[in-house]
């Protein structure tokens, strides 16, 4: 071969190498940004030494109450110290249950009634159960604590409680369940596994709820054929939405409606963990297809969808805290797509993410044992 035929062979396999890092980058491109918290946004420690921290509420003082899945709430004060309020409801704390949920009404200020979510004891198995509590005036106990519901009995073992707590518009509350690992029972409308439900604030099924008037279904359930939904929050024009857990992919964002089917365990995007197919595949009719999903899962859990009030350019945005891979997802648009991943030190196995009063947001890390306060940098 002379050297012009080489000189012809090396230009093309360099023109191969190019063409194919320009393809990988533009594909990095096309994926969500990687965003570090310190490089436009201040990061405060607000509270520190915490076990296992579950979900938080802002109470209209400034305080924060949390909760810590072994059983106790916290009430974090003016200036950070951590208190701990009695009178919690007995917890069976084993798996993924414990002490869960906690809700702080708009109308607090009224009657100082607050919500907690817990898994109480049944039989030999455990289920999610709500309870209502007044909160003393000085934030040191619960008193007249009250079970207001807990669902239909008959599962076993440590996982998938849901349990997250949404106070909608009309003032009733969205509780969701997870199928507490009992697959099946996501589609059975008799059981409250794997459903989300609807209550009014004593704990009764409210009238317009759409299985109500069916015999065999239980009259509290708005929606079913969820897996495992631990994030849950109103978007701005009211419209609940959940996240929930996938199997081995296929975690799901769904907007929730009444009377729905979301199709778990017939639909998936995801595999069983032994790599076998999930029942029916990834739809079928009069099953609901989520709004989006990841695969690879990324374990999400608590969620919160933005007002705009500090960051404007992210008004109707969903933050989504990350277990799996330690950072916060931010999910935007009117097809929701994963534009950022907002990940720092800080954001190991985030639980639970918060917009506070002033448009601050706020983030559980369950590794750390702290919660933080982000801000835009001055």
């Amino acid at each position: 071969m002379n050297s012009s035929n080489n000189w012809v062979v090396k230009f093309m396999f360099f023109r191969r190498l190019l063409s194919k890092a320009i393809f990988i980058f533009t594909l990095s491109l096309q994926s969500s940004a990687l965003f570090a918290l310190s490089d436009d946004m201040r990061i405060e420690t607000m509270a520190e030494n915490l076990k296992s921290p579950w979900s938080m509420g802002f109470l209209p003082n400034g305080e924060v109450l949390i909760t810590e899945r072994g059983g106790k709430l916290k009430i974090v004060r003016v200036g950070g110290k951590a208190l701990t309020v009695k009178g919690v409801p007995k917890v069976v704390a084993a798996g993924q249950g414990g002490l869960l949920d906690v809700l702080v009404p708009r109308n607090f200020d009224r009657d100082r009634v607050i919500f907690l979510t817990f898994s109480k004891k049944q039989g030999r198995g455990a289920g999610t159960a709500v309870a209502r509590a007044t909160l003393s005036k000085d934030g040191s106990r619960l008193e007249n604590l009250t079970t207001i519901f807990e669902m239909s009995a008959g599962s076993s073992g440590g996982r998938h409680f849901g349990s997250r707590l949404v106070e909608a518009r009309d003032g009733s509350l969205f509780v969701t369940i997870g199928d507490r690992g009992d697959q099946d029972s996501a589609q059975d409308l008799s059981r409250h596994n794997g459903a989300v439900i609807r209550i009014s604030k004593t704990g009764a099924p409210l009238k317009d709820n759409p299985f109500l008037s069916k015999s065999a279904a239980q009259p509290e359930i708005w929606s079913y054929g969820h897996r495992n939904p631990q994030g849950a929050a109103l978007d701005l024009g009211g419209n609940l939405w959940v996240v929930e857990h996938g199997a081995k992919g296929g975690d799901e964002v769904n907007r929730v409606r009444a009377g729905r089917n979301y199709g778990w365990p017939v639909i998936s995007y995801g595999t069983h963990y032994s790599g076998a197919k999930i029942g029916d595949g990834t739809s079928k009719s009069g099953m609901q297809q989520p709004e989006f999903y990841w695969d690879p899962s990324i374990a999400p859990s608590g969620m919160m969808i933005y007002s705009g009030k500090l960051w404007p350019e992210w008004r109707g945005d969903f933050l989504i805290g990350s277990l799996k891979f330690g950072y916060i997802s931010r999910l935007s648009g009117a097809n929701l797509t994963e534009v950022e991943q907002l990940k720092g030190s800080e954001t190991k196995r985030v639980r639970d993410v918060r917009e506070a009063p002033d448009g601050t947001i706020w983030f559980l890390s369950e590794d750390r044992g702290a919660l933080y306060r982000l801000s835009p940098k001055p």
